[in-house]
C-alpha cells in the first residue's frame, strides 16, 4: 500500500506582530492576483503605493493584542489541528503549509517528500470555495511540487459547506451559547463581488452560495426561525464592492433594533486568528456595546475540537478512498 500524507493549508500570518513583518506578509498576500484580481499595474500601484504605506501600521497593534506566547494564534491553532489529525490518522503524516508566510507550502511538501509519501492529499482548510483561498492554494501547491521535482499521486479535498463531518461539530460548538433571548449572527469572511461574478461566469463553485448552504444547514438543525439569526460578511479591504451586508453595519442595526444579547459564529474560519480574536471579539464587540447592545459572545473556531478532528479525519479518508488522483499535468 502506498504511503499517504496530508498537506493542510491555511491562509497565513506574519512571523512577528511588528510593522516590518506585517508589511512583508501583506505584500505577499495582496500581490497575489487571485486575491486582488486587478490588472498587474493597477494591483501593484494599489498595494505598494497605498496599502503597504498605511495598513501595516494599523494592523500590527491588532496582532500584538492577540499574540500568544507560542506565536501567531492562526499558526498555533492550525498546528494543533495538524497534530490532532496526525494522531487520529496514526500512520498518515500531516504537515501545515501557509499559502503566505511560514511555514511555507514548499517546506511542508519537502518534509512530506522526505517521509516517503507517495499519495498526497492537498487539503485547504476552507469549507467554502473561493478564488482567493481554495483556488490559489491548489495553484501554488502544484507550482511548488514542480519546483521541488516531486510527482506524487495528488488527491484534492473539495469544499465541504454542508458536509455533516463539518456541520455537526459546528452546530455542537454553537449550541451551548444559545438561549431564547439572544440572536445568532453568522459572520463569514467577505469577498469582492468581482470574485462572485467570475465564479458565476466560469460555472465554478460560488462562495456566497456555499456560505448560505452552511448557514441554512445550521439554522435547520437548530430549528431557528427567521427572527433568531442573521448573516453578514466581515474583513472588507479597499474601495471595491464586496458582499453585503457587512458585519459592522449588521451589528449596529441589530443593536439599534433592540437586540441586547448577540452570539457570533464565523464558519469560514476553522482556526482562530486575527479575524475572530481581534476583529470580532474586540472591534465588533465594542461597536455592539456602543450602539446599545449588552452582551456579545464570539463562538470559538473549531480548532482542534475532538468532534471536528473526527470529522476532518473522515473527510481525509473519504477523499483518499473515493476521489481519482491527479498528476501535475492534469492539475494545470
Amino acid at each position: 500500500m502506498a504511503t499517504q500524507g496530508v498537506l493542510l493549508i491555511n491562509v497565513g500570518t506574519p512571523d512577528e506582530p511588528t510593522i516590518p513583518s506585517v508589511r512583508k506578509y501583506l505584500r505577499e498576500f495582496l500581490l497575489d492576483p487571485d486575491v486582488i484580481d486587478a490588472p498587474y499595474l493597477i494591483r501593484h500601484i494599489l498595494v505598494k503605493g497605498i496599502i503597504l504605506r498605511f495598513r501595516p501600521k494599523k494592523i500590527a497593534p491588532r496582532y500584538q493584542s492577540i499574540w500568544m506566547t507560542e506565536g501567531s494564534p492562526l499558526r498555533v491553532y492550525t498546528k494543533k489541528i495538524s497534530d490532532a489529525l496526525g494522531e487520529k490518522l496514526e500512520n498518515i503524516p500531516c504537515e501545515v503549509g501557509m499559502r503566505y508566510g511560514n511555514p511555507s507550502i514548499k517546506d511542508a511538501l519537502e518534509r512530506l517528500k522526505i517521509k516517503g509519501v507517495e499519495e498526497l492529499l492537498v487539503a485547504p482548510l476552507f469549507p467554502h470555495f473561493a478564488q482567493a483561498t481554495t483556488e490559489t492554494s491548489f495553484k501554488h501547491t502544484f507550482n511548488q511540487l514542480k519546483k521541488i521535482n516531486w510527482s506524487p499521486k495528488i488527491f484534492q479535498l473539495k469544499s465541504f459547506p454542508d458536509d455533516p463531518n463539518y456541520i455537526t461539530p459546528l452546530i455542537n460548538s454553537i449550541k451551548p451559547h444559545l438561549s431564547k433571548d439572544n440572536h445568532l449572527l453568522f459572520s463569514f469572511h467577505g469577498l469582492p463581488l468581482s470574485h462572485i461574478r467570475r465564479a458565476q461566469k466560469l460555472g465554478i463553485p460560488n462562495y456566497a452560495e456555499h456560505c448560505e448552504m452552511t448557514t441554512m444547514s445550521v439554522v435547520k438543525a437548530l430549528n431557528l426561525n427567521k427572527n433568531q439569526w442573521s448573516l453578514s460578511f466581515q474583513s472588507r479591504l479597499g474601495p471595491v464592492k464586496w458582499l453585503t451586508p457587512s458585519t459592522d453595519k449588521m451589528v449596529v442595526d441589530l443593536a439599534k433594533n433592540g437586540i441586547k444579547k448577540l452570539v457570533i459564529v464565523s464558519p469560514a474560519f476553522l482556526a482562530d486568528g486575527l479575524e475572530t480574536l481581534e476583529e470580532l471579539d474586540i472591534e465588533i464587540r465594542e461597536l455592539f456595546i456602543k450602539n446599545g447592545g449588552e452582551e456579545l459572545t464570539v463562538v470559538k473556531c473549531l480548532n482542534d475540537d475532538p468532534l471536528w478532528i473526527d470529522g476532518l479525519a473522515n473527510l481525509v479518508i473519504n477523499t483518499f478512498n473515493s476521489n481519482p488522483h491527479l498528476n501535475l499535468e492534469s492539475s494545470k
